[in-house]
């Protein structure tokens, strides 16, 4: 393992990997945004489900 770190500089190497991870983070919760079922911010825009239906009289 040691000579793996001789090749890459360990600073370098978690910087990118950190950009990375945000990256993918971002474009995780963006994509789920963008969909009806799991935006979280506006709710749904399709008709109400059974499960935030009124109760029956």
């Amino acid at each position: 393992m040691w000579r793996i770190w001789r090749l890459y500089d360990p600073l370098r190497a978690m910087v990118v990997q950190g950009i990375f991870l945000f990256g993918l983070a971002a474009m995780i919760h963006l994509i789920l945004l963008s969909t009806n079922k799991f935006n979280w911010l506006d709710g749904p825009h399709g008709a109400p489900t059974a499960q935030n239906a009124p109760m029956p009289k």
